[in-house]
């Protein structure tokens, strides 16, 4: 069934996610639901992680896209089908179309990472690299659509892509019976709003949580409003849920069946990947990571047993590495210190001896000796230390001060 504008669109029913279902049958994985002892210790109830990034391209985007595809007349898949995305929308639609014999082009911002870019192109997709960001790809690709007569893909605002993503939602409680919390992240809405329409179908008695990154958290203020409001500017590490204006589709159906949506820091982001992947042996995207953020920031707040839906896995290595340093720092145990000391032969060897002493370990030393800032016998050392934790942070700094060395805010 192919439909063309958001206001004429019929709501998404549970009719509609089962029989997503089915077509998604031998296409889409049924994931893993993986149990997490750490976070169950923390909530005090049985917690589960819902392993989407471990689904095919790495989320759970195929789902939807495989759907909606699925369901173009026949003149529609031969003129084609053009999508905008950072990363996994992206990679959704070329598998899609691969799978089912349809010409798929994609714009890409020109700054996405070139995994994401490679790996959309490995699964069948022409890229476009355009804008430098995804607004600015958007539009690129709506213009390619009107132009050649491509069918546009909507990585959320689509019923369509709604039911498929449900389908996670009929899985959780085919893996989880009990279940009496789910926590999703939001970005455009599509994921929690199929999730709530499988889930709230059958189990209106489950509490629906959805999740945002505080810097792009459009719901909130458009929850208040009673109609989507966009936030100018959004800015998160979480570039899968980094959307400035909710959807129409998923906006009314979150509006009726989702119970809260909270925000998450940028810290507790990173602390939550890290947690993935120290506790979990999972490799989380961050906003793959945003459900568990939520219950690290609050976790006397979820009744259980909780499912958290780990959206995705698609990190770049980059990124990945300054997040990790980032969510270390969060924990106490990433230290960066600044400080001064005599310039002579073994000074450094001295500064270094000391740390030793209290147990820090040196990842990184900068030395710098010329700097208007510096006096003649002066040198100025950066250091990049892991540590054990706030307690052993302040030791160290501590021990650097007892030592003789003026530690520098």
């Amino acid at each position: 069934m192919s439909y063309r504008t958001a206001d004429s669109l019929p709501p998404v029913t549970l009719d509609d996610v089962r029989g997503a279902q089915k077509m998604l049958s031998g296409v889409a994985r049924v994931t893993a639901m993986e149990g997490s002892r750490h976070l169950s210790q923390l909530v005090g109830a049985p917690v589960h992680l819902k392993c989407e990034n471990l689904q095919r391209t790495g989320s759970f985007k195929l789902r939807g896209a495989y759907v909606r595809i699925a369901g173009l007349l026949p003149e529609e898949r031969a003129a084609g089908v053009v999508a905008a995305s950072a990363g996994n929308h992206a990679q959704g639609v070329a598998l899609a179309s691969s799978l089912l014999g349809v010409r798929s082009t994609v714009f890409m911002p020109k700054g996405a990472p070139l995994p994401k870019i490679s790996a959309t192109q490995d699964y069948g997709a022409e890229v476009r690299l355009h804008g430098q960001v995804v607004d600015e790809t958007l539009a690129a690709a709506q213009e390619y659509a009107a132009e050649t007569g491509a069918v546009f893909i909507h990585p959320f605002d689509h019923p369509d892509v709604i039911a498929g993503q449900g389908t996670v939602g009929l899985e959780i409680l085919e893996q989880c019976p009990e279940v009496r919390t789910i926590v999703v992240g939001i970005g455009g809405g599509g994921l929690a709003a199929g999730i709530a329409m499988a889930v709230k179908s059958l189990r209106p008695d489950v509490r629906l949580v959805g999740v945002q990154a505080a810097g792009a958290a459009a719901y909130p203020p458009s929850l208040a409003a009673g109609h989507p409001v966009a936030v100018d500017h959004p800015v998160t590490m979480a570039d899968g849920i980094k959307v400035g204006r909710p959807g129409d589709v998923p906006f009314r159906i979150i509006g009726d069946l989702v119970d809260e949506v909270r925000t998450v820091s940028e810290d507790e982001l990173a602390a939550a990947l890290l947690l993935c992947l120290e506790r979990a042996k999972l490799v989380v995207e961050p906003a793959g990571a945003s459900p568990v953020a939520a219950l690290l920031s609050d976790p006397g707040a979820f009744e259980g047993p909780v499912v958290a839906v780990l959206s995705g896995g698609n990190v770049d290595p980059v990124l990945l590495e300054r997040v990790l340093r980032h969510g270390m720092a969060a924990q106490g145990r990433y230290l960066a210190v600044r400080l001064r000391l005599t310039d002579r032969p073994g000074a450094l060897a001295t500064l270094l001896g000391a740390l030793s002493v209290v147990d820090a370990n040196v990842l990184d030393v900068s030395h710098v000796r010329t700097d208007p800032r510096l006096g003649l016998t002066e040198a100025e050392v950066e250091l990049h230390l892991e540590t054990k934790g706030p307690v052993h942070c302040v030791e160290v700094g501590q021990a650097l001060r007892e030592a003789g060395y003026t530690v520098i805010d």
